[in-house]
């Protein structure tokens, strides 16, 4: 495929995604989802029709076909089910977040979030049937945070597919378009509309609560028979550590401990405002099973995503002051700690390289990159190719600089830069809006909102260390969350 054809089709699903997140439930929306659910896996298709991964399937049409038939009969059973019992879609999205299935092709194995998007294929489908030639219905006012946080996440993703058109790998970019924005996109839309009851957070709460205890059953069965299930590079980095890393069912063990921080600081919320003793004592228990899961995962950018989620519950709970001056003193003795356990040569930037995996060098790199197109970058998904050109000295496999501002300002620029901190400071805006003004004791909304938001800034944390902002279904799904919960606090105030 050309790149002029594929750059257009990228700005015309790019468009339809940013409608599904812009306009209100009804027909029009659900003709913009069902328009972006058919091309995004059309358009990923033909991008990479000639690579090596899709060689198999191009010369065996009969089984291009029956994966095609296959997925389509899977999403029209979901659409089924989710028409019958409408909170089973929400909880089927929450429950397929981790679950990213290899697919093998061509010699290489990509893995994908097949399971979500099957997942968000039938919600497209079953929110289509429900409204296509119905009139669209009428909807209250959602308060000025609400109503801004959609413009802004659909104006970065249509920013997204505009500065893909310069990069110098269009193909990348529409990898990241079609995998990441539009699905998510669609997940969405799909979840801004939810009615957040204490029911469904509740739901929400055990499918999360069973989904992480399992993944810490698979560790610690790893952990154990000191045996991963998969990924050759940590099974390697292992035979050269004196610890050993798990995974569990996730390809890394840093987005494996991501999972169990933020599944925490969940699991948390609900214990800060719980009331009944057996209740309390059931968190309890479950925070410290989680915690044994994370520990063996030895993820350092985990361990500060769940101080940066805790940081916030207790300023929600108790006292905001007390808590900024708690994590200013942490930060302080952590840094002098870091300075008098390595000694001076902790400063030294090989050094400091080496500590951090390589991560201070991709850093570094981004940092110059940026200042080399300071405006509008290299171009959306093009960091790994324009490092590869202007700062590495040899062929290293370069994905992201591991540090999300650092990674959009090599690629977007200043002006990507704007869209990344208007879409943080909306969503914070959106999701704390009355909450450390009201600290209400109910057990219903204000700790949905709380979670929310702590779980957000856990994640904000995270991607400080370990990017992955965007591409992160979770980020999506909080942003819906939150704008949800904030929505109807508007509309029915407490």
């Amino acid at each position: 495929m050309s790149d002029l054809l594929g750059g257009a089709a990228l700005l015309v699903v790019s468009a339809a995604a940013a409608a599904s997140i812009l306009l209100p439930a009804g027909r029009l929306r659900s003709a913009a989802m069902l328009f972006a659910v058919v091309c995004f896996p059309v358009l990923i298709l033909a991008d990479q029709w000639n690579s090596a991964q899709i060689s198999d399937l191009r010369d065996d049409p009969a089984r291009l076909v029956a994966l095609a038939v296959a997925a389509v009969a899977a999403a029209a059973v979901l659409a089924a089910a989710f028409r019958r019992w409408p909170a089973s879609l929400p909880l089927a999205i929450v429950l397929a977040l981790p679950f990213r299935i290899p697919l093998h092709a061509g010699g290489d194995t990509a893995n994908l979030l097949v399971p979500l998007y099957l997942v968000i294929g039938g919600g497209v489908l079953a929110t289509a049937a429900r409204t296509l030639g119905r009139p669209s219905p009428v909807t209250g006012p959602a308060g000025q945070a609400a109503v801004w946080l959609p413009r802004v996440l659909a104006g970065v993703v249509v920013l997204y597919a505009l500065q893909s058109l310069y990069s110098p790998d269009l193909s990348k970019s529409i990898q990241n378009v079609c995998f990441f924005l539009v699905p998510f996109s669609l997940a969405y839309a799909l979840l801004r509309d939810v009615d957040w009851d204490r029911r469904l957070l509740t739901a929400v709460l055990l499918v999360v609560a069973v989904e992480a205890v399992a993944f810490v059953i698979v560790g610690s069965v790893e952990y154990v028979t000191e045996s991963l299930f998969w990924n050759d590079q940590v099974i390697r980095s292992n035979d050269f550590h004196t610890y050993f890393r798990v995974n569990s069912i996730f390809w890394d063990p840093n987005i494996y401990g991501r999972y169990l921080a933020l599944a925490i600081v969940i699991v948390m919320s609900a214990l800060l405002w719980a009331r009944e003793r057996r209740i309390q004592a059931l968190l309890a228990t479950l925070v410290a099973i989680l915690w044994l899961g994370l520990v063996p995962t030895f993820s350092q950018s985990s361990f500060a995503a769940l101080l940066g989620g805790l940081a916030v519950l207790a300023a929600l709970r108790w006292s905001v002051r007390w808590t900024a001056a708690a994590v200013a003193v942490a930060a302080v003795a952590g840094a002098i700690a870091v300075i008098f356990i390595g000694g001076s040569s902790s400063l030294n930037p090989s050094r400091l390289n080496v500590d951090t995996g390589g991560r201070a060098n991709l850093v570094s790199g981004g940092a110059e990159l940026f200042a080399r197109r300071p405006v509008w970058g290299y171009g959306a998904g093009s960091f790994p190719a324009a490092y590869r050109e202007h700062i590495a000295t040899r062929k290293a496999p370069v994905s992201v600089s591991h540090t999300e501002p650092v990674t959009v300002a090599a690629e977007q620029g200043v002006i990507g830069l704007a869209a990344y901190a208007a879409l943080i400071i909306c969503a914070l805006w959106t999701m704390g809006a009355g909450l450390f003004a009201s600290r209400a004791e109910s057990a219903g909304q204000f700790v949905g909102r709380a979670a929310v938001l702590a779980t957000f800034v856990a994640l904000l944390v995270h991607t400080m260390a370990y990017a992955g902002f965007y591409e992160d279904p979770i980020t999506w799904v909080l942003l819906a969350v939150g704008a949800s919960l904030a929505g109807s606090a508007v509309r029915e105030p407490a």
